[in-house]
């Protein structure tokens, strides 16, 4: 791999910058400058049921402001879902993809029905109730217009990909991929046509991301991500997996949470020199 890193910040235009963004962009650039290489801004706006525009254009000026500059265009899912859906359509005819009609209510009842359902660091992991069933079922549910997910048939999965897939990350060292810890996620979501774990590891090998920065928060995703990258032959990047930017009492920020955003910050009369040099990047 050569010495010249690229990196990238892929916001969701779902609110406003806080802190925990603004560390995150800062150290992919940091990374990418430093190496000689290229710092990339992505718009991951594919659920377009929560994105906005002028949330869009306060990220363009946030960043801005804190001096970071970036190769243009800039990617923005919502324009290559046609590229997802082509992807995920070679999934599901290699026998990879199954529909999913179950409803949040189904999921939940099978799950305090078993007692005992299998838990991931997200919570209880999808019980496979679609899983099993026939191609005639699934059609004529498909035909009478019921909607459905795309699932990824994990055992299925591993067994043409391998158990022994790995990643270099530069803050835990080489990991091995777990994927079953998240179980049959769901790569097409019946809302939006598409899924994160899809569509982020189909745009980091098509920009050419030689080092993802991302936070702690999202180490886990990186188990089905990289099943994801073997199954669809693509390069597999190293990672970085940085620390968390908390609040006073631990937590870490969040828009729900409504943590203080950098608009905020800016009109109290923050600085970006005074931000850098308190994430000691000045």
């Amino acid at each position: 791999m050569s010495s010249a890193i690229v990196t990238r910040f892929a916001p969701s235009p779902t609110g406003l910058l806080h802190l925990g963004h603004a560390y995150s962009a800062l150290f992919a650039f940091e990374a990418a400058t430093r190496s000689g290489g290229h710092f990339l801004l992505r718009i991951e706006d594919i659920d377009f049921t929560r994105c906005r525009q002028e949330f869009e254009a306060g990220i363009l000026e946030d960043l801005a402001w804190l001096g970071l500059e970036w190769e243009t265009p800039v990617r923005r899912q919502s324009d290559h879902r046609h590229e997802y859906v082509i992807v995920a359509e070679q999934l599901r005819v290699r026998g990879l993809l199954y529909p999913c009609f179950c409803t949040r209510k189904d999921i939940q009842r099978e799950i305090d029905a078993s007692g005992a359902a299998p838990h991931g660091p997200e919570g209880p992991l999808y019980p496979g109730l679609c899983r099993s069933l026939s191609d005639d079922e699934r059609q004529s549910r498909i035909a009478s217009g019921e909607s459905f997910a795309m699932r990824l048939d994990l055992n299925r999965a591993i067994a043409e990909a391998g158990d022994h897939l790995e990643w270099m990350d530069l803050e835990r060292g080489l990991q091995r991929a777990q994927p079953e810890i998240l179980g049959d996620v769901v790569l097409v979501r019946k809302d939006i046509g598409c899924s994160y774990h899809l569509a982020v590891v189909i745009d980091d090998a098509l920009q050419r991301v030689t080092r993802i920065t991302r936070g702690v928060d999202l180490f886990e995703a990186t188990h089905v991500q990289r099943l994801l990258q073997a199954l669809l032959s693509l390069p597999t990047p190293e990672y970085h997996h940085h620390p968390l930017i908390c609040d006073p009492d631990g937590k870490r920020l969040a828009k729900r949470d409504e943590a203080e955003t950098l608009r905020s910050l800016k009109s109290r009369g923050l600085s970006p020199h005074e931000l850098r040099r308190r994430f000691e990047f000045a």
